[in-house]
This record gives C-alpha cells, sequence and structure tokens, in this order.
C-alpha cells in the first residue's frame, strides 16, 4: 500500500522551485551560476516597512489574530483596493492569508467540486493548474499565442466555456510572460462573462503595480462593476513591496465566499503570522515612493534584457507590459546541437543545457503549460542580467 495519497500522483513539483533548488546545489559546489529563475524581487524590504515589524514586536503583538486577518490590516487592504484598483470592498468582504498562492488554494478547494472546470489562459504560473487538480476540479487551458502579445481573446474564452465551467482565472499582468491587459483590453472578456452568469472571475492582480511605459493594468470587478458580486480579486505584497519572505497575501470578494474560504484556513493554518501583518499594514498605507523607484530599475532591466535576448541566434523576445519577466521564443534553437553535445530537442532540453554549459538558470516553457519557450525573470542586479544575457548569446551562438 502506498503511503502518499493518489491526489499527489496528480501534481508536480513546482518546477520553478526545483530548478532554483538546483542552481542553489551548483552554487555551493562553487559553480559559477547566475538564476534568473526565480520571481523574486533582488532588492530588500524598504525599511519602514522592517521598521513597523520592529515596533509590533516590541509592542508584544505576538498572539493569535482573527483567522482573515487583524481588523486594521483588512481595512488597510480594503483602502488599497480602493486607491490603485478603484473597488470599493467592506472590510468583511477582505481575506488575508499565509501569502497570495494560499488565496488560490482557500478559494479552489473552497468552491470546486468533482469536475468543475477553471479556464486558465496559458502560458500560465506554475501553480495554478495543480492547485485546481489538488482541488479534484479539471484545468481547461486555452492557448494565448504570441501573435497576440500573450492574451486571451474574447472568442476564445467564449469557446472554452461549457456548464461544468466554475471559475475564469486571470493573471494580470502575467506570470510568466509579462503580458498585461489595460481595462479597455477586458472590456470584451468582461461582456463574455456577463453572458455566463454560472462562471465566477478570479483575478491574480499581484504585479499591477509593476507596469512598463505608461501601461496601466485594469481589473475585471473595476472595468464591469456588475461582476464584482462573483469576482475574487487576489493581491499581496510580496511582488512591489519585496516582501516574498514575510508570506502576506489577501483577497476581496463576496462575503460568502469569504466566509467559506475563512472556514477552510481555519482548520489549516489559522491567522497569518501576526509580525508580517503589521509590516503589511505599513507597506499598504505608508510611502509608496520606494514601489515606484523599484519599477522604475525594473524597466530599465526589461529594456536591457528583451534588447540583448533578441541579439541571440534563434531567440525570439516580445516586449512585456509588465510583472518582472520575459518569455521568449527558442523556435529557432530546437533540432540543433549544443557546443557540450546535447541536442535541443525541446525547451526543457535547453534549459539543462544552458545550466550546464553556461550556469545560467531559467525555466522552461513546458512548465508554464506552453512550450518552445523559457522565462527568465529580470528581478535580479542588473550586472547579473547582463552576464546572463551574455552568456546566453553565447550559448545560442554556439548551436550547430
Amino acid at each position: 500500500m502506498s503511503l502518499t495519497a493518489e491526489r499527489l500522483d496528480r501534481i508536480q513539483p513546482s518546477l520553478t522551485i526545483a530548478i532554483s533548488t538546483v542552481a542553489r546545489r551548483m552554487i555551493a559546489e562553487g559553480k559559477n551560476v547566475i538564476s534568473v529563475s526565480m520571481g523574486e524581487p533582488d532588492f530588500d524590504t524598504p525599511q519602514n516597512i522592517k521598521d513597523a515589524a520592529i515596533r509590533a514586536l516590541a509592542n508584544g503583538e505576538t498572539k493569535y489574530t482573527d483567522v482573515s486577518g487583524t481588523q486594521a490590516l483588512r481595512k488597510a487592504v480594503a483602502a488599497k483596493f480602493r486607491r490603485d484598483s478603484g473597488i470599493a470592498y467592506k472590510p468583511e468582504e477582505v481575506m488575508v492569508s499565509t501569502g497570495a498562492k494560499q488565496v488560490l488554494f482557500n478559494a479552489m478547494l473552497g468552491t470546486l467540486n468533482a469536475g468543475d472546470e477553471v479556464i486558465i489562459p496559458s502560458p500560465c504560473w506554475v501553480s495554478y493548474p495543480d492547485i485546481v487538480t489538488l482541488a479534484d476540479g479539471k484545468p481547461v487551458l486555452v492557448p494565448c499565442s504570441q501573435n497576440n502579445g500573450f492574451k486571451l481573446r474574447a472568442e476564445d474564452l467564449e469557446a472554452a466555456i461549457t456548464p461544468k465551467t466554475k471559475w475564469f482565472m486571470l493573471n494580470n499582468p502575467c506570470n510568466p510572460t509579462g503580458a498585461a491587459y489595460s481595462a479597455e483590453e477586458l472590456k470584451p472578456i468582461c461582456e463574455v462573462l456577463m453572458r455566463h452568469p454560472h462562471v465566477w472571475a478570479l483575478t491574480d492582480d499581484i504585479y499591477d503595480s509593476l507596469v512598463y511605459g505608461g501601461f496601466r493594468a485594469g481589473t475585471i470587478a473595476a472595468v464591469e462593476p456588475r461582476l464584482k458580486d462573483r469576482t475574487l480579486t487576489v493581491h499581496g505584497v510580496s511582488k512591489a513591496y519585496a516582501m516574498t519572505g514575510w508570506r502576506i497575501g489577501f483577497c476581496g470578494g463576496p462575503v460568502a465566499l469569504i466566509k467559506a474560504m475563512d472556514k477552510l484556513q481555519s482548520q489549516s493554518t489559522s491567522n497569518p503570522n501576526s509580525i508580517a501583518q503589521a509590516a503589511a499594514i505599513e507597506a499598504l498605507t505608508g510611502q509608496q515612493e520606494t514601489v515606484e523607484d523599484m519599477r522604475k530599475v525594473f524597466e530599465q532591466r526589461r529594456d536591457l534584457v528583451v534588447e540583448m535576448l533578441n541579439q541571440a541566434p534563434g531567440v525570439h523576445c516580445s516586449n512585456p507590459e509588465g510583472a518582472f519577466y520575459v518569455y521568449p521564443s527558442i523556435a529557432g534553437c530546437i533540432g540543433k546541437t549544443s557546443k557540450g553535445g546535447t541536442l535541443i530537442k525541446d525547451d526543457e532540453a535547453f534549459a539543462l543545457a544552458l545550466l550546464a554549459e553556461e550556469g545560467v538558470a531559467a525555466v522552461h516553457g513546458t512548465a508554464f503549460c506552453y512550450p518552445g519557450y523559457f522565462r527568465m525573470s529580470y528581478a535580479a542586479a542588473t550586472d547579473k542580467l547582463h552576464d546572463a544575457c551574455t552568456r546566453i548569446q553565447r550559448f545560442c551562438q554556439g548551436l550547430h
């Protein structure tokens, strides 16, 4: 008899974490490795946020809180949604969890029955399909081609909806492509959702402040307020505030859904870390200049990486609107052989050979349900990014 549950056989370990683990091991062995595989800002958490955590410790804020987060943080989240997204949530319509990933787990486990379908545009973040699968749901992947900027067309969403569809899940801006939807681009998608009242919308907006070239990301509940009662808006402090390790995610949604997710969280982790909650209040309500400072640096890095990757033979890199990733095509590299003798038969072979021969750790596109590409994060020091791109150019030049 197997020790592990059958449901674990239906999912894979996170491949972004797996690549980063290999890279860290190679670095520990003294090898010269540059990792561009993790979606984690290289900036330190801003000092005002750290100071708030220190004050919380000094004030003894070390006890259990409400499962859904402190009243103060839920009020701060509601104010953040109103200020940045134009959505009016009440504190009772807000929930705080241990990272945005737990928000997604709570939502799927709390609402899906066996066989319920969740529409996910691909390329997509590696965890979306597996979270749906763990909750006994069926992920329905809708490919979004590079020709359309990796963005979902309304007619493709319409075609994917069936009587079994429970959720439509949208990441805006998107991990791994950086593709982002403006309010105008979301209107036809919202029109489709209005025609199908049994379909709920989950919009993961965690990168929405990291947009470039004057772009502004839209969000479903603001674009079409009539969808607010069946939309869950997901966010967190990890990316914009360089707080990945603090593990604070949050969401806004209808009270009945929030109560169901609270019920589930009460039997899993209970409340998020109390000190991290205090820090998150400062992040959301304190000075926002550091967010803009980091955004400007990310934009410069994006421009550098896109330019350099497009100089690598066989590689084509689109210019993303947001997040801190690029998702270049390696169509011109497939079928060739590396200097080290590896046949580049697919994107995984490309990523593994790139790591072994040039010491660059990137994630192959198949991990994001869209093969023929790789993801590179530019949330790393600029000099490291320049070095990584130089190595990628050299690797591609050596293919024959």
